[in-house]
């Protein structure tokens, strides 16, 4: 946004950027319905989970010594500080996916000026199951008597959900769909796995000086990113691309 650093231009932005997140939500919502019987906890770890059936082929067997391994090296660190033990079989109900707009904390600083923005990236959510997004885990961590089984509710979500996402069939869906899945750690969760769902294109925040402005115009220390246009141009369709790489091998002289 260097040469359209401006208040004007932002809004403009902005307005394509609400837009187009819009239509991204409502699509993606839609997919994660249809892709939600692949992904549930039951899936992947069999009679490891109440109500699962038991796995022939013992891929249960690994899953669950995954999320054994993985849950051992979260569970007592901070900000935790739970027990290492996990007692099959575990209690996850017929879940769903869902999820929640990405933000995080920005010191915009302009001359002498400073200040805390919260900034929301709009085309990239956490993907959690339901009931357990990140802000209410958030609130769960920070209340003061709060329930260590609770706690471990959450952890235990967010670990097997990952492990499940790990499936190459199931990227390779999300891929094909232009909804790409990432795993990120977030400082106040730690070494927790956490999952993100978006689309393949940027969205940028401009300089600290027009971040600043917009704070004092909206009275909010807020600030939502726009969308970068070039990057959506550059917008492209792997299958598309795939197979005009192999018609360019066989018949070069056709493309």
């Amino acid at each position: 946004m260097s040469d359209r650093d401006n208040i004007q231009s932002l809004l403009t932005l902005r307005k394509l950027t609400r837009a187009i997140t819009d239509v991204v939500r409502v699509q993606m919502t839609e997919y994660l319905k249809t892709m939600t019987p692949l992904v549930r906890p039951q899936v992947a770890l069999g009679e490891y989970v109440q109500g699962g059936q038991k796995d022939a082929g013992r891929k249960a067997d690994k899953a669950f010594k995954d999320l054994q391994t993985m849950y051992e090296a979260v569970a007592p660190t901070k900000p935790f500080f739970l027990q290492r033990e996990l007692t099959p079989p575990l209690d996850f109900p017929r879940v769903g996916l869902e999820i929640t707009p990405l933000d995080y904390v920005h010191v915009a600083q302009a001359g002498s000026i400073s200040r805390k923005i919260k900034v929301r990236s709009p085309l990239t959510w956490v993907l959690t199951y339901t009931d357990v997004p990140p802000t209410r885990f958030q609130e769960l961590l920070d209340s003061k008597g709060r329930d260590a089984a609770e706690v471990q509710r959450f952890v235990l979500s967010y670990i097997v959900l990952h492990l499940v996402l790990q499936d190459p069939a199931i990227t390779q869906i999300f891929n094909a769909l232009h909804f790409p899945i990432t795993t990120t750690k977030s400082p106040q969760f730690g070494e927790l796995p956490v999952m993100r769902i978006g689309i393949p294109v940027a969205t940028t925040r401009p300089s600290d000086a027009v971040v600043i402005e917009s704070a004092e115009l909206t009275g909010m220390d807020a600030f939502e990113e726009v969308i970068d246009v070039d990057d959506l141009k550059r917008l492209g369709d792997p299958l598309k691309d795939r197979l005009l790489d192999i018609a360019r091998q066989q018949m070069p002289e056709l493309v």
